[in-house]
């Protein structure tokens, strides 16, 4: 028997749960418990409450799934130093 095709959904994180699990509230309307990804978790990517982000469901369990992409924000940079700048006080660390 072959394999079924896993569903994907955009979502938004609502609440950060204990053992690295993310309550997610899709854009269809229904919210699920999500865990990250194995990629997510080596590329040590952070998701935090308010993120979008995209699930992968299978379609035996809709209450379940993985979040296995985090979408950019489209939030314009705050207004503190220019890009590239470098760190207040110099180039060298302290000791």
């Amino acid at each position: 028997m072959a394999k079924e095709e896993l569903i994907q959904f955009e979502g938004l994180v609502t609440e950060i749960l204990p053992d690295a699990r993310y309550r997610v509230q899709l854009d269809a309307g229904h919210e699920i418990v999500a865990y990250t990804a194995g990629k997510m978790k080596k590329n040590r990517i952070k998701t935090l409450a308010g993120d979008r982000v995209t699930v992968e469901m299978s379609p035996y369990d809709l209450e379940k799934g993985r979040l296995i992409f985090r979408h950019k924000d489209e939030r314009p940079p705050t207004a503190g130093a220019p890009r590239g700048a470098p760190p207040r006080g110099g180039q060298f660390r302290r000791r």
